[in-house]
């Protein structure tokens, strides 16, 4: 989920990072319920899995299989080993995986019955055009968003279609993400402590993701090696030009969905909006993933 799993908000540096940039602000929202919702959480604790971590590694890793700790961590890339080794791969045998997956079904499609009440419509219209997106989707190099890629497309439900879609993408550039943080020679620790160097606080990344003290000295300490970060954690500037690199990276690399199309974009862009305002209601601010206020485009 952050610079992190998701990026945050720095600008983007072309024309199609920056289309990019606008609907990961208003597909974020309608992914992340699956993190904010109490009916999501109180899915999961009905299913058995008691406590938020639980239901956390079991919903977003399930389309991958049952697989193990190592794996979760590789592909989630900021969190501690030992924190996803608490949950993983013991959460499998009370909740397999595809019934994980139809519990994170259900519990996003009732919190977002909740959250856009009234909006029938919109959804449907939304969920329609985000959803033509996902055909002829690049996933090559990108594990989670092919693990959802591969799910069944929701045919008859615009809620569970609006969330699939959603999640794909959102996926998508996350995975790109991750895969701009290697290039820039940064580690899980090491991202989250640039990110907290900058715009958001220690508080809402280290504690999320199961890092020690020690660990996050460690990891500004070789960062400040590098000229990164001050010995006090903020940024440097080279800090921050790193950070700008990797965020324009991620824009490019998110941008093939949009690419060509900017009519086609821009509706897209106005169905969701007021749908990810709606969703983002069920968000803090400022959190763990580095979703901006509002649910819209900055």
């Amino acid at each position: 989920m952050d610079i992190t799993d998701t990026p945050g908000t720095a600008p983007a540096e072309s024309t199609g990072g920056a289309a990019a940039r606008r609907l990961w602000t208003l597909v974020e929202p309608v992914h992340a319920v699956l993190y904010f919702a109490p009916e999501c959480r109180d899915a999961f604790e009905a299913a058995g899995l008691r406590g938020f971590w639980r239901g956390y590694f079991a919903g977003r890793a399930a389309p991958l299989g049952a697989v193990g700790a190592e794996v979760v961590t590789a592909a989630f890339f900021s969190f501690a080993p030992r924190t996803a080794a608490r949950a993983v791969p013991a959460v499998w045998g009370t909740v397999p995986p595809g019934e994980a997956l139809r519990v994170r079904r259900e519990g996003a499609r009732a919190a977002l019955a909740r959250l856009l009440a009234g909006r029938g419509r919109e959804v449907e219209r939304a969920a329609g055009l985000l959803a033509g997106r996902l055909a002829g989707l690049d996933c090559a190099g990108r594990p989670l968003a092919a693990a959802n890629a591969a799910l069944p497309v929701p045919q008859d439900d615009p809620l569970d279609l609006l969330w699939h879609a959603a999640t794909v993408l959102r996926e998508h550039r996350g995975d790109g993400h991750v895969a701009a943080l290697v290039a820039a020679d940064l580690d899980g620790c090491e991202a989250l402590a640039l990110r907290a160097g900058t715009d958001l606080p220690r508080a809402e990344l280290q504690p999320y993701r199961g890092w020690t003290d020690e660990e996050w000295a460690a990891a500004v300490a070789r960062l400040a090696a590098r000229g990164l970060l001050a010995p006090d954690g903020t940024a440097t500037e080279a800090g921050r030009r790193l950070r700008t690199r990797v965020e324009a990276a991620t824009d490019a690399a998110a941008s093939r969905p949009w690419a060509g199309d900017p009519a086609g974009t821009e509706a897209v862009a106005a169905a969701l909006a007021p749908l990810a305002a709606g969703c983002a209601r069920a968000l803090r601010f400022p959190n763990p993933i580095g979703v901006p206020g509002g649910g819209g485009p900055r």
